[in-house]
């Protein structure tokens, strides 16, 4: 009994240590991650992994709409101001922006993008499916990296180029930066390669949302806008070599505005592509809210809702016993960028004796340009079937926290992006799909290209078209606004103000004031402004009055390289000033 027991002793400690020596292994990644074995699945003859796989990539798109602190970037370039105090997007205007302190770095998730689609593009070909299909998802993840190397380039200038290179565990990740000029023909180049694999337009609305044909020329076109402009050609403000060529062009050459007048012919010669037609405010409010429409090149896709409609309308409003927060409130320096019906600057006598109508300081939103009722909610513009109302002491102006926690600073909120709700009493879900590429930008590219190239009447074409579509008249001389015999410098700061209104708070403004190198004479030791609007009895009175005051250094032409990403690889060069 006792060798019985011995033996059945020793088969359970040998049972027992066996068992303890497999529960001592680990697991190298997570039983429910799906690993490449799994995703890129040579028996998935539909891809159904790998689809997922990709639209995930699309993820790592910046989100657009209030995505700095519940805020527009634009408005860190004096275009509003948030409506609540301390908001992390004021460091850009009043120049407390810092290497640690970022709030719109966007580095990790560009490499993030990055990385994701050199996997798809290394391991697609073991998937079985269609190869028409397989072509159209090899060019989307190519046209992606490309875009995300574009989200780098803007704010850093020249980065660590990767190319097809996948990085492990072991291997030297200290790479240093690329130049400008390099980077900037990775992206170009990348573009050119994945063109006639794309989609072609028109999208099917199952398709729409994933980058067509048009998406490769318009993302060229945009990079080489900004490789010919002032801060990039050559004109870069570091006074180290080095870092000027990290950060543009060192010496200036004319031929890259040509670059850029090649670039939207070679748009111009895609099918499908046109304005949208229709002169009033509401037409020019359905580009954002209809998502398949002629003038939408590519855009952010997500589900539809009413979270612009709740963040962004007055904070008198409230539908479904839920109060809007009416998040931007627009300066008074924006609003004064608006023309008038006759194309007219609001400081500018358009008067004349065939036609009476100009710009009434004591009615300052009669006879303007219809973009500012797309943009702007102001006083007296209709909404939910009232009148907004921005007077002190007003329905959208209380001037009493219990009512509205949060108001206005600036007699405006922003308008632009929500849907027709100017009738009815409640809001319905909407598209909201931050548009990333226009073919109104595509005008404006041209228009800018042709006026640098010295096509100055060319471009006045251009500009013709966007006023015409915007609804503003004519006139005899069938210029729109635009005097005859106007200079190039003239049409430069004309072309400069039809991007700023066109454009409103597509995070172009941001930039551009950056390329043009025209941010100190906008932000340095400016005063933004607002509109105080009083009433008694029937009269109306309007006073612009200062809202802050910004402030402006060299530097923030280019954003810092973030902290973590310099301590962590010595060979990366921060940016000058930083």
């Amino acid at each position: 009994m006792k060798k019985i027991s011995f033996l059945s002793l020793l088969s359970a400690l040998v049972l027992l240590s066996m068992t303890w020596l497999s529960c001592s292994k680990y697991e190298t990644e997570p039983k429910d991650w799906f690993t490449s074995a799994l995703t890129f699945d040579s028996l998935d003859q539909n891809g159904i992994v790998a689809g997922y796989d990709l639209n995930n990539i699309y993820t790592y798109l910046p989100n657009g709409f209030d995505r700095i602190d519940g805020d527009f970037l634009d408005d860190g370039a004096g275009e509003a101001v948030p409506t609540k105090l301390n908001s992390l997007v004021t460091q850009y205007y009043k120049g407390t922006l810092s290497v640690t302190n970022n709030p719109d770095a966007y580095w990790a998730s560009s490499y993030y993008g990055i990385r994701r689609s050199t996997i798809f593009l290394k391991n697609i070909d073991r998937v079985p499916i269609v190869a028409t299909t397989k072509r159209y998802w090899k060019a989307e993840a190519r046209w992606l990296r490309a875009y995300f190397y574009w989200e780098l380039l803007k704010r850093y200038g020249g980065v660590p180029l990767l190319g097809d290179t996948l990085l492990g565990l072991n291997d030297n990740i200290q790479l240093p930066r690329a130049s400008f000029a390099q980077t900037v023909d990775y992206i170009v180049s990348e573009c050119n390669a994945v063109k006639d694999s794309l989609r072609t337009e028109t999208l099917s609305s199952s398709d729409f949302g994933r980058v067509p044909r048009g998406a490769a020329v318009a993302l060229k076109c945009r990079v080489l806008l900004y490789a010919a402009s002032p801060l990039f050609n050559g004109g870069g403000v570091e006074s180290d070599p080095v870092k000027k060529e990290l950060t543009g062009y060192p010496t200036y050459d004319a031929s890259r505005w040509q670059k850029v007048v090649d670039a939207c012919t070679e748009f111009n010669a895609l099918p499908y592509y046109a304005l949208v037609t229709g002169g009033t405010a509401t037409t020019l409010a359905s580009v954002f809210i209809n998502k398949m429409n002629t003038d939408i090149i590519f855009s952010k896709q997500v589900p539809n809702s009413t979270s612009l409609e709740y963040s962004q309308s007055p904070v008198g409003y409230v539908v479904s016993n839920t109060r809007s927060f009416g998040l931007t409130s627009p300066t008074q320096n924006f609003v004064n960028a608006f023309p008038t019906s006759k194309g007219g600057t609001i400081t500018e006598d358009v008067r004349s004796t065939s036609n009476t109508t100009g710009y009434d300081s004591t009615n300052p939103y009669a006879n303007r340009d219809p973009r500012l009722a797309a943009t702007v909610f102001y006083h007296g513009l209709q909404w939910l079937n009232r009148a907004v109302q921005l007077n002190e002491g007003g329905a959208d102006k209380p001037n009493n926290p219990s009512i509205a926690p949060v108001q206005t600073r600036t007699g405006y909120y922003l308008r632009k992006f929500l849907g027709a709700f100017s009738t009815g009493t409640s809001f319905s879900s909407q598209s909201h799909n931050f548009p990333y590429f226009r073919y109104t930008e595509i005008v404006l590219n041209w228009a800018e290209a042709l006026n640098e190239t010295g096509q100055t009447e060319q471009a006045v074409t251009q500009i013709n078209r966007l006023r015409s579509r915007a609804g503003i008249t004519a006139g005899t001389n069938n210029r729109y606004g635009i005097r005859a015999g106007i200079t190039q410098t003239e049409m430069r700061a004309l072309i400069q103000n039809e991007r700023r209104i066109e454009l409103a708070f597509e995070e172009h403004r941001f930039w551009d004031i950056r390329r043009w190198k025209i941010a100190p004479q906008v932000l340095d030791n400016a005063t933004l402004t607002g509109i105080k609007i009083t009433t008694s009895g029937t009269a109306t009175a309007y006073q612009t009055v200062p809202v802050a005051t910004t402030a402006w250094a060299n530097r923030m032409y280019h954003m810092p390289l973030p902290y973590d990403e310099i301590t962590k690889n010595p060979k990366l060069i921060q940016n000058e000033g930083w």
